[in-house]
């Protein structure tokens, strides 16, 4: 991932959890995927739903390796729109879904992140193939080349500033997925990611 960005990066043939896995060793530079998660964490504890095949994964790095103009709030909106770039790259026309979900008819993917001794632990689940009630995606991938591709992808190091403003072009766009109970067409994205709604400021809809 750059200059002081070195991952370790270790399969699972089966795990339970790339997310938990992450959270019981805590440590700088290691990414852990799978194609057979048995009990994946989503935002709020729910479940993240995904069947065998698809792509699971959760990378983990010190605090301060981040961009220096990135908020921690917007971590996930900045790994999370990042990948949307790189399916792009695939061919997919994948729809973001804010504040960090990814969509083409259905869901396809989430993002969730957590901090645990200074050290962040960002977790994401692609259906590359159909996942039950959820979508899948609208292209034939491997997950190992997505999972190269994100990772050569972030060796760029885009600041916080260069993500948002390519975010923010395409919720002005009406680009992205309208979230339940929230016209986005009425709202203001603020700089941090969050959106001001009747004057309410807002980071998530769950």
């Amino acid at each position: 991932m750059g200059k002081g960005w070195g991952l370790e990066i270790i399969y699972f043939n089966k795990i339970d959890s790339t997310q938990k896995y992450l959270l019981n060793n805590p440590k700088d530079g290691i990414c852990v995927w799978s194609e057979n998660q048995t009990h994946g964490i989503g935002s709020r504890e729910n479940n993240w739903i995904g069947q065998k095949g698809n792509l699971f994964f959760s990378f983990s790095f010190s605090k301060s390796k981040l961009p220096n103009d990135l908020p921690l709030q917007s971590v996930s909106i900045y790994f999370m729109y990042q990948m949307k770039m790189v399916l792009e790259s695939f061919g997919s026309k994948v729809r973001f879904k804010w504040p960090n979900d990814l969509y083409i008819k259905k869901k396809v993917g989430g993002c969730i992140t957590n901090v645990k001794n200074d050290i962040i632990i960002v977790g994401i689940g692609i259906n590359t193939k159909e996942s039950g009630q959820f979508g899948g995606l609208d292209v034939n991938v491997e997950n190992k080349e997505v999972i190269d591709r994100y990772f050569s992808f972030l060796k760029a190091k885009k600041k916080w500033s260069e993500v948002f403003e390519l975010f923010k072009k395409e919720f002005y766009l009406g680009n992205f997925v309208t979230s339940d109970g929230v016209r986005l067409q009425d709202c203001f994205l603020d700089k941090d990611g969050s959106i001001i709604s009747n004057n309410e400021r807002i980071y998530s809809l769950r």
